[in-house]
């Protein structure tokens, strides 16, 4: 008596690789359509678990090619560019062999992954910091006297975990911020700390926005996350700033006599 197609499917559906080329093997005479289907998405499903494992083991690997045998730490920013809130930088040290499944850039994870995934960062991380510099630093000092700042309290707060660091890990151009400075282009995408750290500084910052919304709900902060889109402009036009809001980012949208 043939299998039903039902069962056939959620047999394929809980194979791993080894249970499914034997799964296939049995059924590679079975002509119904249904069945090559089945197969045929198994096979599909398991190749992208494949694709997956690897791109998150060369994750690894490429951070410790980076630390060349020592420790690393990875730092990656968030909130460079918006008009509203902080700019946010974490830093992350994670060992080895503390494999994390959907490390990735966090633009390139859905938002409740996003958040489940920070939550075992923090679990599983060695060390971890994050640092905050609020609008009134960045009016007054400039984004590039800002970045400095937030990553250089991240390393401290780190090395302040009692974690002796090698390697300091970058996301994008050279700082010139730390003499063990190593900077990574798309480095949230290529290394596993730096992802990590990409991680939970958005879901850090992402919170703070949700909480000021309720604070000043006139400018959609839950949504627009402090940047500047038409509604969040509209709004300014009309209401003014927000003590949380960047005056030297919004000139463009208020009078002149305002600041």
């Amino acid at each position: 008596m043939k299998q039903t197609l039902a069962d056939i499917r959620a047999a394929l559906r809980e194979a791993d690789r080894e249970g499914f080329e034997a799964l296939a093997r049995d059924l590679q005479a079975d002509e119904r359509k249904g069945v090559q289907q089945a197969i045929a998405s198994a096979r599909r499903r398991l190749d992208a678990e494949d694709a997956e494992r690897a791109r998150l083991e060369e994750m690894y690997a490429f951070q410790a090619r980076l630390a060349e045998g020592g420790v690393a730490v990875g730092l990656d920013e968030v909130g460079r560019g918006p008009v509203a809130g902080p700019l946010t930088v974490a830093a992350v040290v994670l060992a080895d062999d503390a494999r994390i499944e959907g490390l990735n850039d966090s633009k390139q994870i859905k938002p409740e992954r996003r958040e489940e995934i920070a939550v075992e960062v923090k679990e599983r991380a060695i060390a971890w910091a994050i640092e905050h510099i609020e609008p009134a630093f960045i009016d007054e000092h400039g984004m590039a006297l800002s970045l400095r700042t937030a990553f250089s309290r991240a390393i401290a707060a780190v090395e302040a975990q009692g974690v002796r660091i090698d390697r300091v890990l970058l996301d994008g151009n050279a700082m010139g911020l730390d003499p063990r400075e190593v900077n990574v282009v798309k480095g949230d995408a290529k290394c596993a700390s730096i992802a990590a750290a990409s991680i939970i500084a958005k879901v850090e910052r992402d919170g703070l926005m949700r909480a000021y919304a309720d604070t000043y709900p006139k400018y959609g902060f839950e949504s627009n996350k402090g940047y500047a889109s038409a509604e969040h402009i509209a709004a300014i036009e009309r209401f003014g700033l927000s003590p949380v809001h960047r005056a030297s980012f919004c000139r463009a949208w208020m009078q002149d006599s305002l600041f």
